[in-house]
């Protein structure tokens, strides 16, 4: 495309929380002297009430990628979270922007953390990753259903409909309202899902110019921590919704000599939905190899029994 005749169209939901991460990448554009302007793109995780795990992987992100192909906009953004782990030859994953913290948070009435809730206490989530992690730690919680955007999840318990709900993090910095946050989850208490707090910067792959521009968008800490986490989802086949969490981060090492280099150091679990059983593991190893760090740990995690966790009943 050429960047002189139009804006970058960059195609979004419509929600607050999206359009306000969109318009974050729009800025960084626009101070870079690249015209940018958001496209408000339906999706039919905004049109339906039901729960996610039942209307599938990639409904919030198969409308934004027809509407790129389609060349109604020249961007996705996506949250990298809600993106199927196959790749899309035609598609190129142009940028993935520093991360916000990808921690869980918990909102509760009476500013209660986690191990404060009262046994009976009603948690609202709308991840089956959450609800495992939560019935795992034994708290005697009661889990329910929860969808609808980040402001009526926070209304749920502010009305005392709910005791609190498990909400990410990442999407309250994003929208300014961080002192609703009770707690936020240490991923020892609740792992986090994969590429939580992350975002996908996409665009056509034959888009030469915009893939470069893109690019400088691009957090190569964040990229190589994302590939892994999603690795680990990818060889578990499962899907995003599925009851697994992950997390890596770079950390810095020393050598025999003393000299200081960088690592990955990727966890990951896998849950029973009942919370009967939670399955982990972690390694550590070359920041290049983050892909494969993350199929490393997933064959461990199967040799250990995820498969049943992951995909009961098949």
């Amino acid at each position: 495309m050429s960047q002189n005749s139009r804006p970058i169209r960059i195609g979004t939901r419509g929600s607050l929380l999206a359009t306000t991460q969109a318009q974050g990448i729009a800025d960084r554009l626009i101070a870079a002297g690249h015209p940018a302007e958001l496209v408000i793109i339906s999706t039919a995780g905004d049109t339906s009430t039901a729960p996610v795990a039942q209307i599938g992987v990639g409904v919030f992100t198969t409308a934004i990628r027809l509407a790129l192909r389609e060349d109604e906009c020249d961007v996705a953004i996506h949250s990298y979270k809600d993106l199927p782990t196959a790749p899309e030859p035609d598609l190129a994953m142009a940028a993935v922007p520093e991360r916000v913290d990808p921690r869980d948070a918990l909102v509760s009435r009476g500013d209660l953390v986690l191990g404060q809730l009262p046994p009976g206490s009603t948690v609202g989530t709308s991840s089956p990753r959450r609800a495992a992690q939560l019935r795992a730690l034994g708290l005697g919680l009661e889990i329910r259903p929860l969808r609808g955007n980040l402001d009526s999840r926070l209304g749920k318990v502010a009305n005392g409909e709910l005791d609190a709900v498990v909400v990410a993090r990442a999407g309250l910095v994003r929208i300014g309202r961080t002192e609703a946050v009770t707690e936020a989850l240490d991923p020892v208490v609740m792992l986090p899902a994969p590429a939580q707090g992350a975002l996908a910067v996409e665009c056509r792959a034959d888009d030469a110019e915009l893939v470069r521009i893109l690019a400088e968008l691009d957090d190569p800490s964040t990229r190589a921590a994302v590939d892994a986490e999603r690795a680990v989802l990818a060889a578990l086949e499962a899907g995003c919704t599925a009851p697994v969490g992950a997390i890596a981060e770079v950390v810095e090492s020393i050598d025999e000599d003393g000299r200081i280099f960088a690592e990955l150091s990727l966890r990951a679990a896998a849950a029973a939905e009942d919370g009967s059983e939670v399955i982990r593991a972690s390694v550590v190893g070359p920041v290049d190899r983050a892909a494969e760090l993350g199929k490393d740990l997933a064959a461990e995690l199967l040799e250990r029994g995820a498969a049943a966790l992951v995909n009961p009943g098949s």
